[in-house]
């Protein structure tokens, strides 16, 4: 506060304040700060503790004051109104200005002094209920295990998740497996338990986490120290940020949240966005509904929503003759980061390098760096792959340090990649399924755009600036290499004896990418729909009405039946916990920009250099410096189309059905 007085001072003493002396010194500020909380963030994220968690919690509310204090200068507002109004040449510059006169717009600076403070103390409660709703989620997962000492009853379930209970148990000093509810956990007992009761007991409480019908296990491990599962139920924290979020957006001139989200985002109005979602489900549910009825029949019964997972494996496998159990020897971890690293060094000429011995906070993080061809250092990435129980659920990137050159010092950035893989056995490396694999390419999609931005300011460098629905453009993108048989054969190898994938193998894994694509589809334009519709329709008289929408949301675009006690919303940190927001659409409205640009490499071929690096100077170098759809419509030539996503997901433009996902 005390520097950007004296920052203000002097630039209000030169009169016609420039771009360079005026506001590259306030960028510093930021980073500076930037540089302090970013590493307590991600140590709340991947190794949660009582004590750090007390002085995060303690931290959040002074660091929201800041932020609403700067979006609300008005000396500050003035100055970047009048280094905008001399128009600087610089692009980049240009666009740090734009977005930041935005922002104090977004911020209430015009507002009276009453309101301007009932707007900061809003923010302030809303960073410490969101950290709430996601310490909830974490606690109310470390809170519910399951002990199995029956064997019979975990048929089914791989060698390697129940070699892991095996010794969780043992560790705790109980009889028999010791499941968790970790993410690795669930999804294999739900997939693969032949036992229908356990999968149920699964499914029912992770679908309850942090909600009033959460579940305590009947036969757990419990610690008497800690509460029960119970205890962390989000139905409250939810109707507080709801109103909060609500009342900001009123306060700043906004019928809704919905509206003020989409503010900064390419989509142009929550009627755009709600109608884009609209379109796909009408495209995708004939698809959908189809695939559902398929999967009855080949159960030979109606299917709970418990139910779905497993035998979608099965019939995966009986189509395929591919499984994720089949598949996972031929990618242990080790061999598939070598091979990603292979692709993108063919792809780009990049090149990662592991580095020995850099201080980290858990034993299996790694650090690398990453090389240009020219040999210039563009930046470095931690990653920390194994689910652990006081680490958040799901896989991210995030932002260690920005990319900035002030003054000719260049600071090069450092990402965090984050997955919740299961962790290595005594007996066993880190084996992945497919759908890992096409995690691990995702988030290494983002930390490409983060790493080889050429923006030198860190508020529009990387991923910072970038509109939330084009965020995803650069990880989506980089799941298409993963089903490449080129990429497969770099990226696969036997752990036992590095035998390569074998190509019948290949071919029917290939074959099932759009195997159940319409199901899939359909649950995502599910959490999109409720998400844009909560914020957009939320009425402070009346609450949020989570059951109601819902139901409305599933009778548009939903066909798996969720039974009455299903709470996916108390444990949805995307949009209640994370940046998503009125945002959660940006996955569908990606991934149209993500199958188009693709199509572009599938028609020059996928290791062409012309193509790859005109996608890398158009897309990947720009951080927040230019349009989305004007870089895109540079990178391809026209407008983005709907047509490319449709063929990959295996569903006709008409909404018929189209090859096996029927």
């Amino acid at each position: 506060r005390a520097e950007l007085d004296t920052l203000l001072d002097a630039a209000e003493a030169d009169g016609v304040p420039d771009f360079a002396a005026a506001i590259l010194p306030l960028e510093n500020l930021a980073d500076r700060l930037h540089q302090v909380w970013s590493p307590v963030s991600h140590l709340h994220a991947v190794t949660n503790s009582p004590e750090l968690r007390a002085v995060y919690n303690d931290c959040l509310p002074e660091l929201a004051r800041y932020q609403t204090e700067i979006g609300q200068n008005q000396r500050l507002f003035r100055l970047y109104a009048q280094v905008a109004a001399g128009t600087p040449a610089e692009p980049a510059a240009r666009s740090l200005l734009e977005h930041a006169l935005r922002d104090f717009r977004l911020s209430g600076v015009h507002l009276p002094d009453d309101e301007k403070r009932r707007f900061g103390e809003a923010m302030e409660e809303l960073t410490q209920l969101q950290a709430k709703f996601e310490q909830n989620v974490l606690d109310a997962m470390a809170a519910w295990t399951h002990i199995e000492t029956d064997r019979a009853k975990l048929d089914g379930i791989p060698d390697t998740v129940l070699e892991q209970a095996d010794a969780t148990a043992r560790a705790a000093g109980v009889e028999g497996w010791l499941l968790r509810l970790d993410q690795p956990t669930y999804l294999a007992v739900l997939t693969h338990a032949e036992n229908r009761d356990l999968r149920y007991r699964f499914y029912r409480a992770w679908s309850t986490r942090a909600s009033d019908r959460a579940t305590t296990p009947e036969n757990g491990l419990v610690d008497e120290a800690a509460a029960p599962p119970g205890d962390f139920d989000n139905s409250q924290v939810i109707e507080a940020i709801l109103a909060l979020r609500h009342e900001t957006a009123a306060l700043v001139g906004y019928e809704n949240f919905s509206a003020y989200s989409l503010e900064s985002k390419m989509a142009g109005s929550v009627a755009e966005a709600q109608e884009f979602l609209e379109d796909l489900g009408r495209k995708s549910h004939h698809t959908a509904l189809a695939e559902l009825e398929e999967l009855e029949r080949f159960a030979g019964q109606g299917l709970a929503a418990w139910d779905i997972a497993f035998y979608s494996e099965r019939l995966r496998h009986e189509r395929f003759t591919v499984s994720d159990e089949q598949l996972r020897p031929y990618f242990p971890l080790t061999r598939v980061l070598s091979g990603l690293f292979a692709v993108v060094e063919k792809i780009y000429g990049v090149t990662v390098q592991p580095i020995a011995n850099v201080d980290a906070w858990h034993s299996d993080v790694r650090f690398y760096r990453l090389f240009d061809e020219d040999g210039a250092e563009l930046g470095g990435f931690y990653t920390d792959l194994f689910a652990r129980p006081n680490k958040r659920a799901g896989a991210w990137m995030d932002d260690c340090i920005s990319r900035k050159l002030i003054d000719k010092s260049l600071q090069l950035p450092v990402a965090h990649l984050v997955c919740n893989f299961a962790a290595p056995t005594q007996s066993t490396p880190c084996l992945l399924t497919h759908n890992d694999v096409l995690t691990l390419f995702h988030e290494f999609g983002h930390t490409l755009h983060h790493l080889l931005t050429r923006v030198d300011y860190p508020s529009v460098a990387g991923i910072s600036g970038v509109p939330w629905d084009a965020v995803e453009l650069p990880s989506q993108f980089m799941e298409n290499f993963a089903w490449e048989p080129a990429v497969v054969t770099m990226i696969s190898g036997h752990y036992e004896t590095g035998a390569p994938l074998p190509e019948n193998i290949l071919d029917r894994l290939r074959a099932s990418r759009v195997f159940q694509a319409g199901l899939q589809m359909a649950r995502q334009l599910e959490y999109s729909l409720f998400d844009l519709r909560l914020h957009a329709e939320y009425d402070p008289r009346e609450g949020a009405g989570l059951s109601a929408l819902l139901d409305d949301v599933r009778k548009t675009v939903a066909v798996i039946r969720q039974p009455d006690f299903n709470r996916y919303p108390h444990a949805f940190s995307h949009i209640f916990g994370g940046g998503y927001a009125a945002g959660y659409y940006s996955y569908k409205w990606a991934e149209v920009l993500a199958a188009d640009a693709w199509s572009a490499f599938e028609t020059h071929g996928i290791f062409d250099r012309d193509i790859a690096n005109r996608f890398r100077r158009t897309i990947l170098e720009i951080g927040g410096t230019r349009q989305i759809a004007d870089a895109f419509a540079e990178f391809r030539g026209r407008a983005p189309s709907i047509e490319p996503l449709l063929a990959q997901s295996g569903i006709a433009p008409d909404g018929a059905c189209d090859g096996p996902a029927a």
